[in-house]
């Protein structure tokens, strides 16, 4: 099949292309973040969020409990309904939300307005500083990302730079030092965008005859690969997962076949070897797979080598191409809407 840009052209393509100012703008815009509340005062920090908010969130996790801090991740519907127990006065919560008034932030929010002034303190991070979740929370950190059309994708690279600013910010770092690692995310994120159209062009005659596609990764790498599953199934309607490196061989690699497509994030150094063995088994399974990396054998799944706290950032473009290469082999426009909208109004 020919790719032709214009099969793709629309609202998503317009958001993925702006993403570059929306980091600018992101990272402007924490400069003026709020001050943070002394953590003396609370012995867990509980973060959640839904979809494509709650992955963005396994970084600043592994973040807060490398650096020892007694931190849970719960998705917020399961927080309501079965660990709201983890909610005390001595609670520090993270709630993260693009729209910031989906149903289930509203209902978190009002239970913890219920259990009286003081029982938890919430720290909300999200894009409608109008919404909910932004005046009803005790702190908010606005990610300035700009209106968004369908589908999440500037929003969730805004989440995951305001998410690495906030970890910074609560494990007392250098300010000035993580704000300039993130301000090179806007550059890099442009990097890899330029000449988007021939990277969707290849990818549509590598994935052509694919059918089920997963997205594999390990520690901050959950971030691409959870909200990939996501995104694809939402953008171009495809089967796809996104799970751990080590959970797709247990039994998932049974499904390894010329129909399977395995996108493999190379990640953090210390465990890339694992990685890139996991291509070369599902290659030698007569699989097909491909590594997500600066040093990717695969011209579109080649990303700009960055620090590390802007990793999960550029580890996401490709799935974006991938999802407009998906939608073209489809026929679809891609990110839109057919049976749902942007905010989840039915828990």
């Amino acid at each position: 099949m020919l790719f032709d840009p214009a099969m793709v052209e629309g609202p998503y393509l317009r958001d993925i292309l702006a993403q570059p100012r929306a980091l600018e703008d992101t990272v402007a815009g924490l400069r003026d973040a709020p001050r943070l509340p002394d953590l003396a005062g609370f012995d867990r920090i509980v973060l959640t969020g839904m979809g494509a908010s709650y992955h963005a969130l396994h970084p600043l996790h592994i973040q807060l409990v490398e650096h020892g801090f007694s931190a849970v991740a719960y998705e917020t519907s399961e927080l309501i309904h079965y660990y709201d127990a983890a909610l005390t006065p001595r609670t520090l919560l993270v709630a993260v939300s693009q729209s910031g008034r989906s149903v289930e932030i509203v209902r978190l929010l009002d239970a913890a307005a219920a259990h009286g002034h003081g029982r938890v303190r919430i720290v909300g991070v999200t894009n409608t500083p109008e919404s909910p979740l932004a005046t009803r929370a005790d702190l908010t950190i606005p990610t300035r990302a700009g209106a968004e059309s369908c589908v999440s994708c500037k929003t969730f690279v805004a989440t995951l730079v305001a998410l690495e600013w906030l970890g910074a910010a609560l494990r007392g770092a250098d300010r000035i030092q993580i704000e300039s690692a993130l301000r090179e995310a806007a550059p890099a994120a442009q990097a890899y965008l330029d000449g988007w159209q021939a990277k969707v062009g290849s990818l549509v005659e590598l994935l052509t005859g694919v059918r089920s596609l997963f997205l594999t990764g390990r520690g901050a790498s959950m971030a691409a690969a959870g909200a990939g599953g996501l995104i694809l199934k939402e953008s171009a309607h495809f089967h796809a997962e996104g799970m751990t490196c080590s959970a797709f061989r247990h039994g998932p690699f049974e499904m390894s076949g010329p129909g399977v497509f395995v996108l493999v994030f190379a990640g953090d150094p210390k465990t890339v070897a694992l990685s890139e063995k996991l291509v070369a088994d599902v290659r030698n399974a007569a699989g097909r797979a491909a590594l997500v990396g600066p040093h990717s054998d695969v011209e579109a799944f080649r990303i700009p080598l960055t620090p590390p706290a802007i990793r999960p950032v550029v580890e996401m473009l490709p799935v974006q191409m991938i999802s407009l290469a998906l939608a073209a082999l489809a026929g679809l426009q891609p990110g839109k809407f057919r049976l749902l909208t942007k905010v989840t109004t039915i828990e």
